[in-house]
C-alpha cells in the first residue's frame, strides 16, 4: 500500500452545486453537519493504509486549504501526508487548470518525485465507503494498466454518468461517457445472469456506471497524461479512447454510493442520512469518517419537538420549534416556534458576541440563524445567513429554478447563499 500515491481532484468550480460554492470550492461544501466532502475520499485512502495523498485545488480554495491544515495534521514520525497542491504559476505552464486530465499533467511532476508504483484518482463530491487494497489487490492480479470502479446503476443514472462494459474477465470492451440514445444503452446493458455469476444480483440495474475512481500503473499514467498533451478531461479525451490501446480493467462495487455534485443530489442525500434507516454511516467498524476537530458545546435544545434530525455540535434551539427531516449544522441558533422541515441549516463559522448582537438591533437586522415564527421548508440555507422574524421560505410560486436577488431555486429547493441577510417576514 505504500507504493500508491492518492491524487484528489478538488479543483473545479463546482457550478451544479452554485449557489453553496459561490464562496467556496467543492470539496469544501459542508456534508452531514459537521463534516465536508473532502473528508469523504481522504478518510477512505487513510482507512485503506494510503498515507501519501495530493489534493489539486484551484477555486476558491482558503476554506479548503485551512480545513485539510487544521484536520489532517500528520505527526512528526510520520511517513505519509496529505498536502495541498493548489494551481501556480510554473515555468511550464502558467494557466489555470482547463479540466480534470490538465490539473494532473500540472502537477506531474510531483508524482514523478514520489517512489510509487500505482496512481489513485479520486473525486471529491461523493459519498461512499470503499477499502481501495480490494481494488489494488484486483488490479495487480489482473495486470490492468488501469482500473475503473463501477457499480450497477438503472438506466436514469446511466444516461448521468460514464458507462462501461465489461467482459466475463471484467475487462472493460466499451467506454461511454453519459450515452443518451436508446441504441447505445441497449449496446452497454450487462445481462442480468452475468451480474448473478458475478455474484451480484441487482434488478432493474443492467448498467455498470464509472464512479470517478481510477488506478493507474505509473507507466499508464505518465504515458496516457504525456501522450495526448492537448486532451483536458481525463475521462472523454483521455480514457475512453485508450480503452483500444491499454489494458482496462473493471472494479465492480455493490455499497452505497452518491455523487453530491448537484443541489438536488445533496440535498436528497443530506436529509436521508437523517432517516430512521441511514444509507451510510460515518462511524462505523470498517472505517471512519474523520474531520477536524471543534471545541464545541454541546447543544441546547429547549422544548424543541424534533423527527429525524441530524444536530451538529454547539447548536441553540429554542422552545416551541418543530424540526422535520432536518440537518442541523455547527453552531446553528434557531429561534422560538420557528418551522422547519426538509431543510438543511448549514449554521455558522463562529458565534457573534454580545456587542455584535447589540449592533445588530440598532440596524434593525437579525442575529446570524434563524429568527422567532420562522417557517422553511424544502431548502438550504448555509453559514452565517440571517434569516429574520416571520420569515417563510417555501417557494411561494412553485418554480423549478430561478435566481432571486438573495436567493436561488435549483430543482424546486430554494438555497439561500452563505452570509445573507432576510429581513423579517420575508416571503421566499
Amino acid at each position: 500500500m505504500q507504493d500508491v500515491l492518492t491524487l484528489i481532484l478538488g479543483g473545479g468550480r463546482g457550478t451544479r452545486l452554485y449557489p453553496l460554492t459561490q464562496q467556496r470550492s467543492e470539496p469544501a461544501v459542508p456534508l452531514a453537519g459537521k463534516y465536508r466532502l473532502i473528508d469523504v475520499p481522504i478518510s477512505n485512502s487513510l482507512n485503506s493504509g494510503l498515507n501519501r495523498i495530493y489534493v489539486l485545488t484551484q477555486f476558491l480554495s482558503v476554506s479548503l486549504h485551512q480545513h485539510i491544515a487544521q484536520a489532517y495534521k500528520g505527526g512528526p514520525f510520520s511517513s505519509g501526508f496529505v498536502e495541498v497542491l493548489a494551481a501556480q504559476q510554473t515555468n511550464e505552464n502558467a494557466d489555470w487548470y482547463k479540466g480534470t486530465a490538465d490539473a494532473l499533467r500540472q502537477n506531474i511532476r510531483y508524482v514523478r518525485e514520489e517512489s510509487c508504483t500505482d496512481i489513485l484518482v479520486l473525486s471529491g463530491d461523493q459519498l461512499y465507503r470503499m477499502d481501495f487494497a480490494d481494488l489494488i489487490h484486483r488490479h495487480r492480479d489482473t495486470n490492468a494498466d488501469v482500473t475503473v470502479a463501477v457499480l450497477p446503476v438503472d438506466q436514469d443514472h446511466a444516461r448521468q454518468l460514464g458507462v462501461v462494459l465489461l467482459d466475463e474477465n471484467d475487462r472493460v470492451q466499451r467506454f461511454q461517457e453519459k450515452p443518451q440514445s436508446d441504441p447505445d444503452l441497449h449496446l452497454l446493458q450487462t445481462p442480468h445472469d452475468t451480474m448473478e455469476r458475478r455474484g451480484f444480483a441487482c434488478p432493474g440495474k443492467p448498467y455498470l456506471a464509472n464512479m470517478g475512481i481510477y488506478l493507474f500503473t505509473r507507466k499508464a499514467f505518465f504515458d496516457l497524461l504525456n501522450g495526448t498533451q492537448s486532451a483536458m478531461d481525463l475521462v472523454h479525451e483521455i480514457l475512453v479512447p485508450a480503452v483500444a490501446t491499454h489494458r482496462f480493467q473493471g472494479y465492480l462495487f455493490t455499497g452505497y454510493w452518491e455523487d453530491l455534485g448537484s443541489i438536488k443530489s445533496y440535498h436528497e442525500a443530506n436529509l436521508a442520512l437523517a432517516g430512521d434507516s441511514p444509507p451510510f454511516d460515518f462511524h462505523n467498524s470498517k472505517g471512519v469518517i474523520y474531520t477536524r476537530m471543534r471545541n464545541l458545546p454541546a447543544s441546547r435544545l429547549n422544548g424543541a419537538d424534533m423527527v429525524h434530525c441530524l444536530i451538529s455540535d454547539g447548536c441553540h434551539v429554542d422552545p416551541g420549534t418543530r424540526l422535520e427531516r432536518c440537518v442541523i449544522g455547527l453552531r446553528s441558533q434557531i429561534g422560538p416556534n420557528v418551522t422547519m422541515r426538509d431543510t438543511i441549516l448549514l449554521g455558522g463559522d463562529r458565534y457573534e458576541t454580545a456587542a455584535e448582537k447589540a449592533a445588530n438591533r440598532k440596524r434593525g437586522d437579525p442575529d446570524v440563524g434563524v429568527g422567532e415564527g420562522a417557517f422553511i421548508q424544502n431548502a438550504i440555507i448555509d453559514k452565517q445567513c440571517r434569516i429574520g422574524r416571520n420569515v417563510r421560505i417555501v417557494n411561494e410560486r412553485g418554480l423549478r429554478n430561478f435566481d432571486g436577488e438573495n436567493y436561488f431555486i435549483r430543482d424546486g429547493i430554494v438555497v439561500v447563499p452563505k452570509g445573507t441577510l432576510v429581513k423579517d417576514g420575508t416571503v421566499i
